[in-house]
């Protein structure tokens, strides 16, 4: 069984946890530098018994707390650092002060969440048999942040376990939530550029006019996904964006089409960037046109370790009961690239709800809304549950 006092540590210092979030909430940082963000973080923990590594890549930090009761096992806890491009809408007193950024996805509050497990966890360091490294992460929002750290050689030598927590604004207060396998899917971009000739819209027959080819390969697009991909094995691929034509009566030279490809597993996902390919210059060919097609990788699959996700189940009910943990149907199709570090370490992600107490969740606005709110009443919870892992994985394994 877990130390009983860990909940109760973590709602100790509640006041430091929210004051955190608070402070990196009115100052968004973005992509793979948030030095504003690791600065705020150094300061919070300056007093802890903690050795910081940092890299050239990105301002990520990586803390390590060695623990007092000698060598034992390594556990990996990690918090995203960087907020998206876009405004605020929440009319919060510590509401962005950046313009055209914000915390909508809750990196705040998994910083501050992972700064409040680290002093719990140095608090009990003469307790500890083994290692803990605090992963603060930046670069999340489609930047590789997770990558270039592994590549700095700021996880070297890899531990033994990873943890994650990502909050879910439009779920159940506290509940944590989890999967054993592909939890989140990989996501890649995609560019499709027609390319014809184009001449005046009265005399389509003298030119190569690249947009309606463009529009059946949107149509194909749908067909191939239904007809060569196994529904068991989800594939998403959606066209959202095409652009082509000047005026209303010039036919164009080109058109292209944007979109996104999700997947849940690498073979799936090697597939179809092959047969997207395949798809769109056989079409543009069969018309006298041709197709430049550029796929722009994203994350891979976030897959969760069996033995990781029952721990956390375990670790979530010794914390707050079994009543407080869901095992998801299915998995989510939006991408995190905690997957990098789950492709090299045994671990797992979950997801914290932190829809108000008591408000009808499902009404609430979800992650990357303008208007999307935390409980910050429900920090320690999430404080409580990443040193509880790490306390748990130290002591026992999985």
């Amino acid at each position: 069984m877990l130390h009983a006092h860990l909940l109760d540590a973590a709602r100790s210092i509640s006041g430091e946890i929210v004051a955190l979030r608070r402070a990196i909430h009115a100052e968004p940082e973005l992509g793979l530098h948030t030095p504003r963000t690791s600065a705020k973080v150094r300061a919070a923990l300056a007093d802890l018994p903690l050795t910081w590594r940092e890299g050239p890549s990105t301002t990520g930090l990586v803390a390590t707390l060695v623990g007092g009761a000698g060598p034992g096992r390594h556990v990996l806890l990690r918090g995203d650092m960087d907020a998206l491009p876009m405004p605020e809408e929440t009319g919060l007193e510590f509401a962005s002060q950046v313009p055209g950024a914000m915390h909508a996805c809750g990196h705040d509050a998994h910083t501050a969440m992972l700064a409040g497990a680290a002093r719990v966890l140095a608090a009990r360091q003469a307790e500890l048999r083994g290692t803990v490294s605090f992963m603060f992460q930046p670069g999340e929002e489609g930047h590789h942040g997770a990558r270039f750290m592994l590549d700095d050689g700021l996880i070297d030598p890899l531990p033994d376990a990873a943890f994650a927590l990502h909050v879910m604004p439009n779920a159940k207060h506290g509940l944590v939530a989890g999967r054993a396998g592909p939890l989140m899917a990989a996501a890649d971009q995609f560019e499709i550029t027609v390319r014809g000739a184009g001449g005046h819209a009265s005399m389509p027959h003298q030119t190569q006019d690249p947009v309606p080819v463009a529009c059946e390969i949107v149509m194909a697009i749908q067909t191939m996904v239904t007809r060569r991909f196994n529904a068991h094995d989800p594939v998403v691929v959606t066209v959202a964006r095409i652009e082509g034509g000047t005026a209303h009566n010039v036919i164009a030279d080109f058109a292209t089409l944007k979109g996104t490809m999700r997947t849940l597993s690498a073979h799936h996902r090697a597939q179809l960037h092959d047969a997207l390919r395949q798809l769109a210059t056989g079409i543009a060919a069969a018309h006298g046109l041709t197709a430049e097609i550029n796929i722009i990788e994203g994350f891979p699959v976030t897959v969760c370790d069996p033995r990781a996700v029952a721990f956390g189940e375990a670790v979530t009910g010794d914390l707050f009961g079994p009543q407080a943990w869901q095992t998801l149907a299915t998995p989510i199709m939006g991408a995190e690239d905690f997957s990098y570090v789950l492709e090299k370490v045994p671990g797992a992600m979950f997801f914290l709800g932190v829809a108000e107490d008591g408000a009808d969740w499902r009404s609430c606005c979800a992650i990357h809304s303008t208007r999307m709110m935390v409980d910050e009443k429900v920090l320690p919870n999430g404080t409580a549950l990443l040193a509880g892992l790490a306390t748990a994985f130290l002591e026992r394994g999985f």
